[in-house]
């Protein structure tokens, strides 16, 4: 008997037999997934990734969603007149813009997607990282205003809502000492908390399939290397640009003592299961030595 995707009853079951290995393996693990910029934009797609983390968190893994939302905070400040500007590829952060910052990511995103998981059988909570003083920050430079460094995790708060069954949902925002709230990079975040909670493994979904030996050849996705290959290829060039800071968070986690990081093109559909229910994956795994 064939279903309406066309497979046989047979043919499901198959493929739930061949996922059981991997789904023993991340049973009761932690598995942090960082989701933002340009992968967030198509609506199908954004469904799609929280069909998957629900999925995962119904076969007893304890996922995590850190999110970023730079595109919805441009259109917000563009909405308000608000001129975007960037210095060395960060965005300038002054008063009225870490409160478009606050209310676009810890509002509007964070909440959609909590939606978007409970919708599809999920139990989620979203918090940003100023909650229990999750993301301890200062700031970076001063020309970037409220742009902060992470200087430190108080992981308690997620704890507490793995260990009560939810799926936490974190926006990047974090403060310091004096209560001043600062704008933090989504990766830099990810890496941070992941670290802390020494998780199984980190998926960075972002806009590109994953390290390319040539930059401008897709046919030459790595799929795997260990962190000190990684850092070779930094050195000599092979990962530029954007690239650089992204690889570099992998290091940092994988430091910090998460076991796998992946970079995965969070633009194919259900990535998240092909990286961790199949032998193939879905991008560039960095793993320690």
């Amino acid at each position: 008997m064939q279903g309406d995707n066309g497979f046989t009853n047979s043919q499901r079951a198959e493929v739930l037999i061949q996922a059981l290995p991997y789904i023993r393996r991340y049973n009761n693990k932690i598995v942090l997934v960082k989701y933002g910029g340009n992968a967030m934009i198509n609506s199908q797609l954004k469904e799609q990734v929280m069909e998957d983390l629900v999925l995962l968190w119904l076969i007893g893994v304890k996922v995590i969603l850190v999110h970023g939302g730079g595109p919805e905070i441009s259109e917000m400040m563009d909405r308000l007149g608000k001129k975007v500007d960037f210095v060395d590829g960060l965005r300038v952060t002054d008063a009225e813009t870490m409160e478009i910052v606050q209310m676009v990511l810890t509002g509007k995103v964070n909440k959609s997607l909590v939606t978007m998981l409970e919708s599809r059988g999920g139990r989620a909570v979203g918090i940003s990282g100023v909650d229990g003083r999750l993301i301890k920050a200062k700031q970076r430079d001063p020309r970037l205003g409220f742009v902060g460094d992470v200087t430190g995790i108080n992981i308690d708060p997620v704890k507490d809502l793995l260990e009560k069954g939810y799926i936490p949902v974190i926006s990047t925002v974090g403060c310091d000492s004096d209560g001043n709230i600062y704008n933090i990079n989504g990766d830099t975040a990810a890496a941070h908390i992941a670290g802390a909670l020494g998780a199984e493994r980190l998926l960075l979904m972002t806009d590109i399939e994953g390290i390319r030996a040539d930059k401008n050849d897709p046919s030459t996705l790595i799929p795997e290397l260990t962190a000190s290959e990684a850092s070779g290829l930094i050195s000599d060039g092979t990962v530029d640009g954007g690239m650089i800071p992204k690889v570099k968070c992998c290091l940092e986690a994988i430091g910090a003592g998460v076991r796998n990081v992946v970079i995965m093109d969070g633009r194919v559909p259900h990535s998240i299961l092909m990286e961790l229910l199949t032998d193939e994956g879905a991008g560039t795994w960095i793993r320690g030595e």
